[in-house]
């Protein structure tokens, strides 16, 4: 049986080594009751001072809707989650990192691209943060032995309250596209939120 979280964590090695990041990366575990430990590392910070915080856990097993009445142990989807931030690493981030990670084994949750996470509290002390946005991340799938499909890895943007409302109401397209107008630099872990019209 492929041992899916040695695979991953060589894939991430190798990612982060190719963008110049050599330094093993930094490990936080986070156990909840009832569910398997979730494995928050921290690769950098890169040249440009960005640290990402990858999941290490999710991709355990395959995620499904619990509504499905038929679960397939091999087939289904697998993810794994990055947070790329600024800065020292916020006090809190780890356990929001991995409350999210540990969506689809708890709560059902099956992580899309374009997904609105929202944990209703601060991600981190004292962020105004309370939701992620999931999209597509710049690491590469991380190819299973067949019949298992790739992992994927998502990026989650942290969100303010209003924004969250805003991908509701419009589209996680409308959102980014937001920011970008807005000047907003979502790596920043205290930018302002943006103010769509």
């Amino acid at each position: 049986m492929t041992d899916v979280l040695s695979v991953v964590r060589a894939h991430l090695g190798e990612h982060f080594r190719r963008a110049g990041i050599t330094a093993e990366p930094v490990s936080a575990s986070v156990t909840f009751l009832g569910t398997e430990q979730i494995e928050v590392l921290r690769f950098g910070p890169d040249a440009d001072g960005v640290a990402h915080y990858v999941s290490l856990g999710c991709s355990r097993h395959p995620m499904f809707d619990p509504t499905e009445l038929v679960t397939d142990p091999i087939h289904g989807p697998r993810a794994e989650v990055v947070v790329a931030l600024r800065g020292p690493t916020p006090k809190g981030l780890a356990r929001s990192l991995a409350v999210l990670a540990a969506a689809p084994a708890v709560e059902g949750l099956v992580l899309e691209a374009d997904a609105l996470i929202d944990l209703e509290t601060p991600l981190w002390e004292p962020a105004p943060f309370t939701a992620f946005l999931l999209g597509r991340s710049e690491i590469e799938d991380v190819p299973l032995p067949g019949p298992m499909p790739d992992v994927t890895i998502f990026s989650a943007t942290p969100i303010t309250p209003t924004e969250a409302a805003w991908v509701r109401l419009k589209g996680a397209d409308a959102m980014r596209e937001a920011w970008l107008t807005d000047g907003v630099d979502v790596l920043d872990p205290d930018r302002r939120a943006a103010s769509p019209s």
